[in-house]
């Protein structure tokens, strides 16, 4: 399988605020995301990554995730859902904020807490100062694909994703931090 050029030399990176705007320019579809970094997080090993112009590919993400195979109603969310949280929610619901923000502790001077009463963990009023640094450094990109699962699969098995955790346990980060 070909890897999709639209994600690998695209011809649009969208920044925070294009993604955030309304109407956003982020399909209602299913497929995949890919981050790209103007500025690597700390200890974030790059050699083999994907670049594209000043860029670098550290992460991909898919909507929906894939339908479950006990029976249970499958996710509705898309493209936009998925893209627009992870550039304004809160490391509880997105693993890539929630790498991020681990990787950049130090840097932006933020904790991972719990937050109220239950196991809920978020960067707090950190969330923030993180979305303020991805504002300036992670631009996305998109495939719109009707099962992003499977090329979710490839992908991560075919580039060198640091900051995917789910499927790339061999990469060499996530065995810096296991």
């Amino acid at each position: 399988m070909t890897l999709p050029p639209e994600l690998l030399a695209p011809a649009c990176l969208w920044s925070s605020a294009e993604v955030l705007a309304s109407p956003s320019p982020v399909p209602r579809e299913p497929g995949v995301y890919a981050w790209y970094f103007r500025h690597i997080p700390p200890g974030v090993p790059t050699a083999d990554c994907h670049r594209y112009e000043d860029f670098t590919l550290l992460y991909i993400g898919i909507a929906p995730k894939a339908p479950p195979m006990n029976g249970a109603r499958p996710s509705t969310q898309r493209l936009v859902d998925r893209v627009r949280y992870h550039y304004r929610g809160n490391a509880e619901g997105s693993t890539l904020r929630l790498t991020l923000g681990c990787l950049l502790s130090e840097t932006l001077d933020i904790e991972l807490r719990r937050v109220g009463s239950g196991k809920r963990m978020t960067f707090a009023e950190g969330e923030g100062v993180l979305s303020g640094w991805m504002a300036d450094n992670a631009f996305v990109t998109w495939v719109v694909d009707p099962a992003p699962w499977v090329l979710e699969e490839k992908l991560i098995s075919g580039l060198s994703l640091p900051l995917n955790v789910d499927m790339n346990r061999g990469h060499a980060l996530n065995s810096l931090t296991s």
